[in-house]
């Protein structure tokens, strides 16, 4: 009988969409570190079960937000919990399954590898297994490098715990995730320039995306004369959206005019770096900031980070196809041109499509924490929901407060933030004919604008 109900089982999961899989094996990893987080002995106080859920989908999706510090809240083997939860997070959990199959020495499935293209957004041309080796021997040697960088900062600035403390924030900067193990985040060391330097470097390093990552190898290496069009995108826009938040909040934002001006600079870069690459680290605390820059925030954290990379939001490269066809109906132009390339009709409508999907889940979520909790300042609530549906993580103080209806808003908005705006959509699509299944399985796999084409 059991043989029967996994062979049930494993038959039904082979039918679904890619994108359907892809909601159901996180929906999976979420559950199970509920249960995880759950256990007595993992924590320091009784946690409320909400909460253990709320920890463990934070930490899946890379978010960051929290109803109760995971410092005080769980001892040690809980925080390893949370560590582990992020990481696969951060990565995919299909990756760590494919992986595991590549190191047996055994081939992927065509339909394993068509989910991690849709997980991760690959263009066609991309190897699979390639990437995959790539990808989990780049995450430990950055992560390892970053640890051992951090215990040096952490240790010199009187840190008990210097080298749990540097692993976990380590990891948890490149997965994006946030996490942190003091309730007041970075802000101890919002002068140390150390420390800021290598938070950030690990954050731009997991968010920019791993297919900007081996492009810039192949062309340091040779394999390639230039960087790929979607890689030179990526760059491009995200050098140009954190420096203009960057000025924006050095010279407009009240609230760091009494800080020296280095520390002031070094404020503002963090910050903007924080929520443009969705790691949600804050060195101030955000509610302190002036409403201009608490905007900002806001604009950056719903472009969010790159495609393939760890981070969340609407990505940097559907953002540049939307400000590709404002500026096309400005020009009265019929093609989409973004940095000199025009963009395919299909990456046009799933742009188009994903910026649809965000602003209704974003409405609805906030339509209901409006009413779930009414004596919360509107502009906290937006913030919160902007922050969870972009797996951020900067808040500005409520999510603890929240209502328990308020809290499962927050759930779901992070769910759907890591699966994806789009691939979250798709997945809830009522299951038509064949052919309907066919077509939406086909979007999921190109979910995530890419502009690369041929020469």
């Amino acid at each position: 009988m059991h043989r029967r109900i996994a062979t049930a089982v494993l038959s039904r999961l082979n039918r679904m969409s890619t994108a359907r899989l892809l909601l159901v094996g996180y929906s999976s990893y979420m559950a199970l570190g509920f249960v995880l987080l759950s256990l007595p002995f993992l924590q320091n106080a009784p946690v409320a079960p909400l909460d253990n859920l709320f920890i463990a989908t934070s930490a899946v999706s890379t978010t960051g937000l929290v109803t109760v510090d995971p410092g005080s809240s769980y001892n040690l083997a809980g925080e390893i919990v949370i560590l582990a939860l992020f990481q696969v997070g951060g990565l995919g959990y299909m990756t760590f399954s494919s992986y595991l199959v590549l190191a047996l020495r055994q081939k992927l499935s065509r339909g394993r590898q068509r989910t991690v293209r849709a997980a991760f957004d690959l263009p066609p041309e991309i190897s699979v297994p390639g990437f995959l080796r790539a990808v989990v021997v780049f995450t430990l040697t950055v992560e390892l490098l970053g640890a051992a960088a951090l215990y040096y900062l952490f240790a010199g600035a009187g840190d008990d715990n210097a080298l749990w403390s540097a692993i976990f924030h380590a990891v948890s900067a490149f997965c994006t995730a946030g996490f942190s193990l003091n309730p007041n985040g970075l802000e101890a060391y919002v002068g140390n320039v150390g420390v800021n330097v290598v938070v950030s470097l690990l954050s731009l390093s997991g968010a920019i995306g791993f297919i900007v990552v081996s492009d810039m190898w192949r062309a340091l290496s040779g394999q390639e004369r230039r960087l790929g069009e979607t890689s030179r995108t990526i760059l491009f826009f995200t050098l140009a959206i954190v420096s203009v938040a960057f000025l924006v909040i050095l010279f407009t934002d009240e609230t760091l005019v009494a800080r020296p001006w280095d520390e002031r600079a070094l404020a503002a870069f963090f910050q903007a770096m924080s929520a443009s690459t969705t790691v949600g680290f804050n060195t101030v605390p955000i509610n302190s900031l002036g409403m201009g820059a608490i905007v900002v925030l806001m604009l950056l954290m719903i472009v969010g980070a790159s495609p393939s990379g760890t981070g969340g939001g609407l990505k940097t490269t559907t953002f540049a196809v939307l400000w590709g066809i404002v500026s096309a109906v400005l020009r009265r132009r019929d093609e989409v041109i973004v940095l000199g390339r025009e963009v395919p009709l299909r990456t046009v409508r799933s742009a188009a499509a994903a910026l649809v999907f965000y602003c209704g889940l974003l409405l609805t979520g906030l339509l209901v924490l409006a009413h779930s909790d009414v004596h919360k300042a509107f502009e906290a609530l937006l913030f919160e929901a902007i922050s969870a549906l972009g797996t951020v993580g900067l808040s500005l103080g409520i999510t603890g407060d929240l209502s328990d209806v308020g809290k499962v808003v927050i759930i779901v908005l992070m769910a759907a933030g890591r699966v994806g705006i789009l691939t979250f959509g798709l997945a809830l699509a009522l299951p038509g004919s064949r052919s309907t299944r066919s077509r939406t399985a086909s979007l999921a796999d190109d979910k995530t604008v890419m502009l690369d084409g041929p020469e």
